[in-house]
């Protein structure tokens, strides 16, 4: 049997952080994945929108899809038969559309 880890103190909460930016930009580690949340800072798409838009197969977008929504940063809403994605909140698309900006200069 397993003992549960300790309770947090207030000294963790900077390595909690830390550690859930560094999740997060592992999420986005992906050329792929940085062009999927371009895309969808324009607004939901289809998948079939980000095949196209992007230039890859349907089977890699989803793949990347689901990293994206296993780490919350992707939502996504039945419509019918299909699924439109959207970014949860815009601040993961500063971050991407930032580092895009700054690796052109």
């Amino acid at each position: 049997m397993t003992t549960p880890p300790p309770p947090a103190s207030p000294d963790d909460e900077p390595v909690r952080a830390l550690q859930a930016a560094s999740d997060l930009l592992k999420a986005l580690a992906s050329p792929v994945r940085v062009g999927i949340v371009r895309e969808l800072s324009q607004g939901g798409k289809y998948v079939h929108e980000l095949v196209d838009s992007l230039g890859v197969s349907q089977p890699l977008v989803s793949q990347h899809l689901r990293v994206l929504r296993t780490s919350r940063i992707v939502t996504a809403n039945r419509q019918a038969r299909e699924i439109q994605y959207a970014l949860t909140d815009d601040h993961v698309a500063h971050i991407v559309l930032d580092a895009i900006r700054h690796a052109q200069e």
